[in-house]
């Protein structure tokens, strides 16, 4: 990954490097600092200096954006993968349901980052900027190092990042088109489900029913904020649970997860400005639910 380099205009002569990094780069303290202590992590003209070396017109301040290499690389699985937008920096897939983000979760199979990590190059690590759950398809954004997964994580619930959703619930929402906001939280004693409590944190969950069938609803779904679980509780907490959702809802004979699907992206891109607008349609399963 090519390092970032800028050429000082001369309206920012005598202010310190550290400017070009926080304020051009916008690199965050903490990966200043990690610079200070990386081989050719910042340089002047081509030379090693201090983040607080005074800057000239014309001078060319350049610095590592790529992770260092004794980063802790996960193992590398080759596994399918449907690979809908990629850069120098930034990957977008289109994940299957059932197959585990972290290899944490994945069992004796591959997960999407260990997939990943097979498909990048030596000096490219994983950073997952927007995850999904095991049962939940769709597109989800990776970062290929630690400064992009800063840029990117910016933007989540922010104008510059727009993420919408498809589910299939039982029943209809009370109205066509609404917010949920109720606050969410792990009960006592455990720490995988989510349920309300007044005391949970802050949620907004913006539905709107897209067609009503004779049992359950095609419903698109756009978080406001990102909780663990967030649109499977929100639903359930209305009384419309997700078709296959065990864990909010109750199983169904027709479908092995969730009817949830990130099926809309749209953001800017960090280092390009340019606005990406990715679409991935349903899977066959949740296909099917539609059109029953």
């Amino acid at each position: 990954m090519e390092p970032l380099t800028y050429a000082v205009p001369g309206e920012l002569a005598g202010l310190p490097v550290r400017h070009v990094l926080t304020e051009v780069f916008l690199m965050s303290h903490s990966h200043v600092s990690r610079l200070k202590r990386r081989e050719g992590g910042i340089l002047l003209n081509g030379l090693p200096c201090y983040s607080t070396a005074r800057l000239k017109a014309g001078d060319v301040v350049s610095a590592l954006i790529s992770d260092p290499p004794d980063a802790k690389r996960l193992e590398p699985i080759e596994a399918p993968l449907d690979i809908v937008f990629e850069d120098e920096w930034l990957i977008v897939v289109n994940k299957r349901a059932g197959v585990s983000v972290h290899p944490e979760r994945a069992g004796l199979g591959s997960s999407v980052e260990n997939a990943l990590t097979h498909h990048l190059k030596e000096d490219e690590f994983v950073h997952t900027v927007s995850r999904l759950d095991r049962g939940t398809s769709g597109l989800m954004t990776v970062a290929k190092s630690g400064y992009l997964h800063e840029r990117m994580i910016r933007l989540l619930h922010t104008p510059d990042f727009y993420k919408e959703y498809l589910g299939v619930c039982w029943g209809a929402p009370p109205e066509p088109h609404g917010f949920i906001r109720l606050p969410l939280r792990h009960p006592e004693g455990e720490n995988y489900r989510m349920a309300v409590f007044e005391d949970g944190l802050p949620c907004e969950t913006e539905y709107e029913v897209t067609e009503r069938l004779c049992d359950r609803s095609v419903v698109r779904l756009i978080p406001h904020t990102g909780r663990m679980h967030q649109l499977r509780a929100h639903m359930a907490a209305i009384g419309c649970p997700l078709v296959g959702d065990w864990l909010y809802g109750e199983e169904a004979p027709f479908i092995d997860h969730p009817a949830l699907h990130s099926r809309l992206l749209v953001f800017t891109h960090p280092m390009t400005n340019e606005r990406i607008r990715l679409e991935a349609p349903p899977p066959d399963d949740i296909a099917a639910l539609m059109r029953a």
